[in-house]
C-alpha cells in the first residue's frame, strides 16, 4: 500500500496592514506619490481599502519607520525625500552607490599631499611613526549637495602612485580597488558630532547629527589605506545585508 505524500498547505494570506503598505509603496516606486505629496489621509485610506482604521494607522507607522513616508501632526502624511544609502557589509565606491540611484556624483578635492604618519596614522596602517604617507581630504557630492567628507591615509610604499591620480574622475577607492585589489576590510561606526570646520563643509548647522565611518582595507595582509567617512545623519542612512 503505497502512503500519499501530504499535499502543499497554501500560505496564510498577508495581514490586511501589509497589503495596505505594498499598495503605498507601489505608488510611491511607481512615481505616482512622489516626494513631498501629500498622501490621502487615515480616513480616506480607511473609505479606500476598507480595513479598520488601525489597520491603515500600523501600514502608516511603518511605512515611516522605514523611511518612506514622513507624518506632521496636524499636517498631514507625505512622501518622504529619499535618502542616500551606504553599504554597511560591502565596501563600495560612493560614486557607485550615487550612481545606482541616477543621481550626478562629483569630488572636491580639498588635501592630496605627502605627510610623515603621526601616532594614530602609524597605528591604523600598522607602519612606524613618521613613515612616509599620502594624506587626502575631499567631499563628495550628491547632485551637488555634499554627502561624505573621506579623510584618508594611505601606505605610500603599497600604493606609490596615488597622489598622481585624477580624484574628480575617479575615487580613491576605485583606484585602490585597481591596484590593490581588497581582500579584507573593517567598518567602525559611531555617532558624532561635525566640527565647526565639518560642519560648513556638509552644510550642516553645530548640533546636526553626524555619522562617522572608520574604515581599514587589507590587501595580499597589508592595510594599504585607512578612512574616516563623515556623513550628516539628515542626508544619509547606512543598511547592511548578512546571512549566517
Amino acid at each position: 500500500m503505497f502512503s500519499r505524500s501530504p499535499l502543499p498547505q497554501p500560505s496564510p494570506p498577508a495581514p490586511f496592514y501589509e497589503k495596505v503598505k505594498q499598495a503605498i509603496s507601489e505608488k510611491i516606486a511607481t512615481g505616482v506619490w512622489r516626494p513631498h505629496d501629500r498622501i490621502p489621509s487615515e480616513a480616506e485610506l480607511v473609505a479606500q481599502f476598507g480595513f479598520s482604521r488601525m489597520t491603515i494607522n500600523r501600514a502608516l507607522r511603518e511605512l515611516t519607520d522605514e523611511g518612506l513616508l514622513v507624518r506632521l501632526q496636524g499636517v498631514g502624511t507625505f512622501v518622504a525625500e529619499p535618502k542616500g544609502q551606504s553599504a554597511l557589509f560591502e565596501i563600495r565606491s560612493i560614486a557607485d552607490e550615487i550612481a545606482a540611484r541616477n543621481h550626478h556624483h562629483r569630488c572636491e578635492v580639498l588635501v592630496l599631499e605627502e605627510t610623515q604618519a603621526s601616532v594614530e596614522q602609524a597605528a591604523e596602517l600598522n607602519v612606524k611613526e613618521g613613515s612616509r604617507i599620502f594624506h587626502s581630504v575631499m567631499v563628495h557630492f550628491e547632485n551637488d549637495i555634499p554627502v561624505q567628507i573621506e579623510d584618508r591615509c594611505v601606505n605610500a610604499e603599497r600604493i606609490p602612485d596615488y597622489l598622481n591620480q585624477d580624484y574628480t574622475q575617479t575615487t580613491p577607492h576605485a583606484y585602490l580597488s585597481l591596484v590593490a585589489p581588497l581582500t579584507e576590510g573593517e567598518h567602525i561606526v559611531e555617532a558624532v558630532r561635525a566640527t565647526p570646520q565639518e560642519c560648513e563643509r556638509l552644510r550642516i548647522k553645530e548640533y546636526d547629527p553626524c555619522l562617522l565611518i572608520r574604515r581599514r582595507t587589507w590587501s595580499s595582509s597589508h592595510i594599504v589605506s585607512h578612512a574616516r567617512l563623515l556623513f550628516p545623519g539628515n542626508r544619509y542612512r547606512l543598511q547592511g545585508h548578512f546571512m549566517s
